[in-house]
This record gives C-alpha cells, structure tokens and sequence, in this order.
C-alpha cells in the first residue's frame, strides 16, 4: 500500500532564493529522502502568512529568524513535530505545542566543542586584555601594556564558575581546568555526584557570583533563566571579575550590565550574544571599551550548518515514521502521541538529553 506522502514545512532565513531546491535544501532533503514527503517552504511574510503556509503541514523544520509563537501552533491543524535546527527553542513556544500534542526537538550535540572553544577563547582575550592590548599597540601606546597588568591577576589559580552544567558547561570544564582555574558550578537540575565527577565544585548561584573570577553562562533561556544576571546579581560579582555569556542574550540584563562595566561594578565583559540583536549603532554596550564582543558566532564552523540541518531533518524524519525522536524538548508530551520508543535506554540518547 502506498504511503502518503507527508507535508513538511520548512522555515529558514538567509538562503539563497536563486539556487534550486535541491541545492537551497540538500541537507533536509538528504535525510528526507526515504520518507514520502512535499517539501514547502514558508516565505519571510509575517505571522500571518506564516499561519497560512504551515497550516495543514505534517511537520516543521526551523531555526532563528522564524517565531512559532503561541497563535501560529494553535493554528496548525495536523502538525505533530516541530524540528529545531539548534540548542536553543526558545524561538518556540513550547508550552503551547505540549498542550497540542505536538513534539518539539533540537540538536543539543551538534556543536558542543565549537561553542566551548570560543568560551574559552573569550575568557582568555578578556583575561589577557586582548582588545586592549590591540588598541595600545595601534594607538601609539606601546609602553602601556605591561602597566596595565600590574593590577590583573595571572589566569592560573582563579575560579572560573559555570552558570549551567550541561554539554557546553561541561566541555568547558575539560578546557578551562589544564590552564589552572579552579570551576565551580550550578546547576539545580543536575546531581552533585555528576558535577564533582567532573572535577568541578557544585554550588549555589549568589556563592558561584561571589567566588568567581570568570562566570560563564549557559543556561536555556526560559522564564527561569530571563535575566538571570540582573542588577543585584551583578553586584554580587567581585569588582575585578570577567562575565563571559555564549548561551543566550536575554540571559542578562544588558542595561544593568552597561553600568556595572561604567562603573567599574565588574571589570570587563566578553559577550557573544546580546539582548538586543543586531545591536543598534547608538547601542550603549557599543561604547564600553571593558567589552568584547562576537556576533552570536559560537557555534558556527564549516560543519556547524550543514551537520545541525540534517539533525533536525533526521528528528523529524523519527516522528514521521513512529518512532521518538532522539532529542524532545518536550517529553511529557511523548505519552500521549502515538509514538514507539527505540532508542537503548543507557545510551544517552533518550529525550530532552
């Protein structure tokens, strides 16, 4: 018997419209391939046309740049998988697709080492005044740069704390840890036993901002999480530390952190996300000279995207076919969808990993 063939939408930015399908989608398609399937892809026409062309779909393939709020998911008729190319979901409101039924995924390994290595590349160019260094050297200010250390603390001995033990967290542990820094970290949703495994310290949230030379956050954003590093928790921060933020931009309150680094509240800053992306021109964190910034790149390398695109595809190829996906930012939702668990229990590959 002929299977129907399934209606998947696909909702991407930045591809290039003059190439063919089959190019503009070949990592999808390539996965794809084995499930009868209509590709559709969803223009860039707003929330409305966004309902109208996802409406009847089967399933969803996105990243940034595209938000399924709560009105778009209420809207979808049929639609049992949502695929997300990246770690992040919180371009989808996912309490709204667990109350439809609808599973959400994401490629929470894809990329781990990417980000870690440019943690650890912003921890050191802060550490070591990079930028600063830089601007003295084509200022005509060769003679400054010792000086300026006389007062900043060599890399080895300081605390690094991690804010967030997941896979990020975790590889830059297994980083920062043969340059000498002392890591601590906390995460609540995380056993003791498995971060002192790691040869890290658990703690609580104001002892890590309190001791930390370096804090580096890598928590999802969530209402949990939306600035986590407030006002209060800057101040709790020692007046020389370094906070280094690769996971989410809303994850701080940037207005709050602009003063801390005026006021000298904390030294220095090294940011690869920001709350408000692309940054404007007349952007206050533009101005601070105690800041270095990267544009959301973390995680980007020649595999990054290509590799991150048929994980999402290969998700939601899973659900079309039955079975669990690899990856579910919404495993409640599991039980109630006809759905085969396949996956070996003890290989780390269950839900919501």
């Amino acid at each position: 018997m002929e299977v129907a063939a399934k209606r998947i939408a696909v909702a991407l930015r930045g591809l290039d419209p003059s190439a063919p399908q089959e190019v503009r989608l070949r990592d999808e398609l390539a996965i794809l391939e084995r499930t009868p399937h209509d590709v559709i892809e969803v223009s860039d026409g707003g929330r409305d046309q966004l309902i109208e062309e996802t409406r009847g779909c089967d399933a969803v393939l996105t990243s940034w740049g595209v938000r399924f709020d709560r009105r778009v998911i209420e809207a979808l008729e049929k639609c049992v998988v949502i695929g997300v190319g990246s770690v992040g979901v919180d371009m989808v409101d996912v309490e709204a697709a667990t109350e439809a039924g609808i599973v959400v995924t994401n490629v929470p390994d894809v990329f781990i080492d990417e980000v870690a290595d440019h943690t650890m590349m912003l921890l050191l160019a802060a550490a070591r005044r990079v930028t600063v260094m830089d601007h003295m050297v084509r200022g005509g200010d060769w003679w400054k740069g010792r000086p300026l250390f006389d007062e900043i603390p060599r890399i080895f001995g300081q605390t690094l704390g991690l804010v967030s033990f997941g896979n990020v967290a975790r590889a830059v542990a297994a980083r920062a840890i043969p340059f000498g820094l002392r890591v601590i970290a906390h995460d609540p949703y995380v056993s003791e036993l498995e971060i002192t495994r790691a040869g890290v310290e658990p703690v609580e949230l104001d002892e890590l901002l309190e001791r930390s030379d370096f804090v580096s956050l890598h928590p999802a954003l969530n209402e949990e999480t939306r600035h986590l590093i407030d006002a209060a928790a800057l101040e709790r921060m020692k007046p020389g530390a370094v906070l280094v933020n690769t996971g989410r931009g809303p994850l701080v309150d940037q207005d709050a952190l602009v003063e801390a680094l005026r006021s000298g509240e904390i030294a220095f800053a090294a940011l690869d996300v920001l709350e408000r992306e692309p940054p404007k021109e007349d952007d206050a964190i533009l101005e601070l000279h105690n800041v270095i910034l990267t544009p959301h790149s973390a995680s980007a390398t020649s595999r990054m995207r290509p590799a991150t695109r048929r994980r999402a595809a290969r998700e939601v190829a899973l659900v079309l076919s039955g079975r669990w996906p690899r990856s579910c930012v919404n495993p409640t939702v599991l039980p109630r969808v006809p759905l085969e668990r396949w996956q070996p229990v003890s290989m780390e590959r269950g839900p919501n990993r």
